[in-house]
């Protein structure tokens, strides 16, 4: 039998981080489970994670958020690994937000460096490796120089911004559902790249 696929949200706990752009990789993988009817059970005590089930394309396929908070998102993916024996690194895909990336772009990857983030650079410690694939969804830059990054990260998606992250999710979601089906190559060159938008959506292509 196969082993499990695991796809991990990264984000921060708790109502206030909810809505914030630091969250996107949670938002990502509530989609998922909505889009797979995957109901939420909380293993904080057994993982430090919420777990969600699925069986995709002939794959049984476990969706993560970490209770961790984001620093330490490597602790709930090492446990899960160890318990439902998953050993291939290429099997583990993590889903972030990525400040480099332009908002309305989403970006997977093979595998690579953390770039800076803190939630990718503990998974990458856990696994013992930095080659396990990462969905990287851009939520750009401050729109002012003088606005700190943590702040703007860490700061909630405007109500223009919504709508436009309602459809990144959407194009992130096909492309999990082809990762998993078809496999990185293919899912890599059919859906990376920025969302193309009508002009009047095209909100701020960093952010509002």
């Amino acid at each position: 039998m196969e082993a499990a696929h695991l796809i991990v949200g990264l984000g921060n706990p708790g109502a206030k981080y909810e809505r914030t752009r630091h969250n996107a990789g949670f938002q990502a993988v509530e989609h998922l489970a909505a889009q797979w009817g995957s109901g939420w059970a909380d293993e904080k005590k057994k993982f430090s994670a919420r777990l969600a089930r699925a069986e995709v394309s002939g794959h049984t396929v476990l969706l993560c958020e970490p209770l961790t908070f984001m620093n330490l998102s490597g602790e709930a993916v090492g446990a899960i690994c160890d318990f439902y024996k998953i050993d291939e690194p290429a099997h583990v895909l993590a889903i972030v937000d990525d400040a480099n990336i332009d908002f309305g772009e989403i970006r997977l990857r093979k595998g690579g460096s953390a770039g800076g983030h803190n939630g990718l650079r503990s998974i990458e410690q856990h696994l013992a490796t930095p080659e396990y694939p990462r969905l990287r969804i851009g939520v750009g830059r401050p729109a002012e120089d003088r606005q700190e990054l943590s702040s703007h990260v860490l700061g909630p998606f405007s109500v223009s911004e919504m709508v436009v992250l309602d459809k990144v999710l959407e194009r992130a979601v096909m492309q999990v559902q082809c990762w998993l089906k078809h496999g990185p190559e293919q899912a890599m060159n059919e859906f990376n790249g920025k969302l193309e938008l009508p002009d009047e959506d095209k909100i701020g292509r960093a952010h509002v």
